[in-house]
């Protein structure tokens, strides 16, 4: 019985390797996976003042736009889910699951007391519709393995066209996306439109694989890398700037693993850029480069995170006396502008999130919340770099497919968790950035399930 059981698993994979070559062309790819439209955002046409805040009842059509397609995809994700054959996934990856699903309950708990609980509630709703779409899409990868490179191709493709629709809205109102913060310093953010922190270094990161790795024309890999560096850098943030540097180094340390001559390059290419920006600074200058780094801010401005530790000092303070925290979304937003005054130079009503993730979440359901994030966190990363580095099936294209996703995907979302330090948009439903970190979520939980499934099928190793 098991061994014929095996050779039906081993004819399943057989005959998707035979089809890894053939690639869907971006309308049937939506329709087989629509949970990359979230991806798109959809894209809000809203400017920054106009500042729509659920709490005080002020909503627009885009705020229901966006909900209207969450429910869409979540109401088709729910519908596979009921005639599904089976939603059994492996143990390891059905873990992280339910632990993600726990750490919903406690938003929804939050709600009861949030200062808004309809709110608090409504977002605790969209997380679990969200986290819906993540299980229908990674059960569908286990029970269907998909040539999943081509997930990373059309990922790219939608920072692309997200880019370009920047681009020309740049064009046509620049105030949807463009924020001057003062003297020369203007941030080419996107906006609601298409946010380039999140999508410019997708494209370079996905670019630089493809380049390191010869998955296609590195004439078109070097352009789209350069195109998505400079969108990186034209934000004019300093936590995207640091978040590209330490992720793309992490890209280049994996590449450089690969054998001998890599690591050679490695360290020539290494010993290039040192002698290189040295050069820099000696013909332009350590001051010079240093404003153009902290944008002309004071020292203290700078140990202070622009501002953002004062903030993160009240969540932390608050939270020492309620341990539960404030109530998820609608707590910060109102709490934090009824009883602190910062003293900045901002107005305290304009501040509606903590601006880092992880003070964000302890802000919405308090220290047992901020613990099981952690350690969801920690799960994701520990599976996905176990697969990253596994080649006892890279003789398989389509196992060494999956193993280059989950890597590039690892790097991907190394980005994000370093971004979020000074960023809280990464735990709000509806916001492209939240999304875009679920999406690379479940590509990582569905290819290691499928990586899992190889394993018991071929006999390699054990599920571990």
């Amino acid at each position: 019985m098991m061994k014929s059981a095996k050779r039906i698993i081993n004819a399943k994979y057989a005959g998707h390797e035979k089809d890894s070559t053939r690639r869907r062309s971006f309308r049937e790819f939506l329709l087989r996976y629509p949970i990359f439209l979230f991806a798109f955002g959809p894209p809000v046409f809203r400017l920054p003042r106009e500042n729509v805040d659920a709490t005080k009842g002020i909503l627009d059509i885009w705020s229901f736009i966006q909900v209207g397609l969450l429910l869409l995809i979540a109401s088709r994700a729910i519908w596979r889910l009921v005639s599904a054959r089976s939603i059994i996934l492996p143990k390891i990856i059905r873990s992280i699951l339910i632990l993600i699903f726990i750490f919903n309950v406690l938003l929804i708990v939050s709600a009861t007391y949030s200062p808004s609980r309809i709110v608090s509630a409504a977002y605790a709703i969209f997380y679990f519709l969200t986290l819906i779409c993540v299980y229908e899409f990674v059960l569908d990868i286990y029970n269907n393995p998909p040539n999943i490179l081509h997930f990373l191709y059309h990922l790219r493709l939608i920072a692309i066209m997200l880019l370009i629709l920047d681009i020309v809205v740049l064009f046509i109102n620049p105030q949807y996306i463009v924020l001057g913060m003062g003297g020369a310093v203007i941030r080419f953010g996107g906006g609601t439109v298409g946010p380039t922190g999140v999508i410019c270094p997708m494209i370079a990161i996905i670019s630089a694989y493809m380049f390191l790795h010869s998955l296609e024309s590195r004439v078109r890999a070097a352009l789209l890398f350069i195109v998505g560096l400079i969108g990186t850098f034209g934000t004019r943030t300093r936590g995207n700037e640091i978040a590209f540097i330490i992720s793309f180094a992490i890209l280049v340390y994996f590449w450089a693993r690969i054998g001998r001559h890599t690591a050679y390059m490695f360290v020539s290419l290494f010993s290039f850029f040192i002698l290189l920006f040295g050069l820099i600074v000696q013909s332009v200058g350590g001051e010079r480069l240093w404003d153009w780094f902290n944008r002309g801010q004071s020292l203290g401005g700078i140990e202070s995170a622009s501002g953002r530790t004062d903030i993160w000092y009240f969540v932390i303070q608050y939270c020492t006396s309620h341990p539960w925290g404030m109530g998820y979304i609608a707590g910060f937003r109102m709490l934090f502008r009824q009883y602190y005054a910062l003293g900045l130079s901002v107005n305290v009503n304009g501040i509606g999130n903590a601006h880092n993730t992880y003070i964000q979440v302890l802000s919405d359901a308090g220290w047992l919340a901020i613990a099981i994030y952690l350690v969801i966190l920690v799960r994701i990363i520990r599976i996905a770099w176990r697969f990253a580095n596994e080649h006892n099936l890279s003789k398989s294209t389509l196992f060494n497919n999956y193993r280059m996703t989950i890597e590039c995907s690892l790097v991907l979302l190394i980005y994000y968790l370093v971004a979020g330090i000074s960023n809280a948009d990464y735990i709000v439903p509806l916001k492209i950035t939240f999304y875009w970190q679920f999406i690379l979520i479940a590509i990582i939980l569905g290819a290691s399930a499928t990586m899992i499934a190889a394993y018991r099928a071929r006999g390699v190793g054990r599920e571990k």
